[in-house]
């Protein structure tokens, strides 16, 4: 039996030493919304919905196509190329009590969204473990945007796990994170997307403009506009030039609305796990990749942990993702985000006069965000024309004696994996 069953499980859970904390019920103004923006591209792969005709139904569905496929939360974490965006209100004069909010046309919704209760909890998963499986893993942790690895890198870290007892040696990161200020909602919230529609946002929908929430228990009050800063970022262009063993660069376009970025990569060589990013300090990780305050933002674009906006490239250092024994690139993961604004909204309005009482009747909090994911050392130039492999394979007839162009190795890959689903 293979002596490291879960590697990615057992080296992540304990490569960033920090209890994330965990949310509780804000505290502010009777009525409170929370408005999450993402817009995320998967470098290499066609947008979901130009993919739908291809991959057959099931497929379709599991990737995400068609109607009924997405829940709250969706941009927490988004997966697959496209715009989403997630509502939840707690109105404590009325709680889990139906809404509606009426949104821009713009938006290519329709006239408004219906807010509903969940049926239960759909925050995150309740902690706990289920036990760590025997076997020991090796980590190095490379930091920095260059061609060569720096003076005092790699940090490594060595774990073993046997009979329930967990030991560990080296030098382990800290690890930075993002401050936990997502919403758990429980049945005393309502929201969207929920059972009763859960529409994609589509490539060309916009936030911007008048919204307003009415229902049992609402503030008549609850009326605000939006404008292009609490927008849809764009996408991230990300780009990659180079081969991984001997030196890749990632490019990308200027975000706009950008206050910062940040990069992160993971590649698994046998019994090592290779952790990198762009920080310029080591005890940056995933965790970075989540919404960020502004403060936050000045505070770690201050001690180098996050690149400016004005950065379009930056390079993995050569070496790093290849396998010590063979030299051969070892594919990893890319993640990428590009920091967006966020946008306070409160009724009455703050008074200019800090001495004078304020008590709102309530606030919307809008948070942006662009992010990318992309295969490290995998050519996905290919995967372009996916959109229409297997329709347009059955609908355009071929000339019996004319040779069919060659798959590449990814396609058939995915092509395989989209079968047997």
């Amino acid at each position: 039996m293979n002596p490291i069953r879960h590697p990615l499980t057992l080296a992540l859970a304990a490569a960033v030493s920090v209890a994330l904390p965990a949310s509780s019920a804000p505290s502010g103004p009777e009525t409170q919304v929370w408005i999450d923006v993402a817009t995320h591209h998967q470098a290499g792969m066609p947008d979901m919905e130009s993919m739908m005709g291809g991959m057959g139904g099931l497929a379709a569905k599991m990737m995400g196509g068609g109607q009924g496929t997405f829940a709250y939360p969706d941009a927490r974490h988004p997966m697959m190329t496209g715009k989403f965006f997630d509502i939840a209100m707690l109105n404590t004069l009325a709680p889990g009590k139906e809404a509606e909010q009426q949104v821009p046309a713009g938006l290519g919704l329709g006239a408004s969204l219906p807010l509903l209760r969940p049926a239960a909890s759909v925050g995150r998963e309740a902690g706990g473990t289920t036990g760590v499986p025997d076997g020991e893993i090796h980590i190095k942790y490379y930091w920095g945007c260059g061609s060569e690895v720096r003076a005092g890198q790699p940090r490594e870290l060595h774990m073993r796990a046997r009979g329930g007892k967990f030991e560990m040696s080296g030098d382990p990161m800290q690890g930075r994170y993002a401050p936990d200020r997502g919403v758990d909602p429980n049945p005393s919230y309502v929201l969207w997307p929920n059972p009763k529609t859960r529409n994609r946002a589509p490539a060309s929908a916009s936030l911007v403009g008048q919204h307003r929430i009415t229902g049992q228990g609402v503030p008549e009050s609850l009326e605000f506009e939006l404008q292009q800063a609490a927008d849809f970022m764009p996408k991230i262009a990300l780009t990659q030039s180079g081969e991984l063993a001997s030196g890749l660069t990632l490019g990308w376009q200027p975000v706009d609305r950008a206050k910062a970025y940040f990069l992160h990569g993971l590649s698994l060589q046998d019994k090592t796990i290779v952790i990198w990013s762009s920080a310029e300090v080591p005890d940056a990780g995933q965790g970075v990749v989540d919404y960020l305050t502004g403060a936050q933002i000045d505070r770690w674009l201050k001690e180098k942990v996050l690149l400016p906006p004005s950065t379009t490239s930056c390079a993995i250092p050569r070496g790093i993702f290849a396998d010590a024994s063979s030299g051969q690139a070892s594919p990893g993961i890319l993640s990428m985000i590009a920091y967006g604004p966020e946008t306070h909204v409160a009724w009455p309005p703050k008074p200019a006069d800090p001495k004078q009482p304020w008590d709102p009747e309530w606030n919307v909090r809008v948070r942006t965000k662009s992010t990318a994911g992309a295969l490290l050392g995998m050519d996905l130039s290919g995967m372009q024309g996916m959109d229409g492999m297997d329709a347009g394979d059955a609908a355009t007839p071929q000339d019996p004696g004319q040779k069919k162009p060659e798959e590449g190795a990814t396609k058939k890959l995915l092509k395989g994996l989209l079968r047997n689903l």
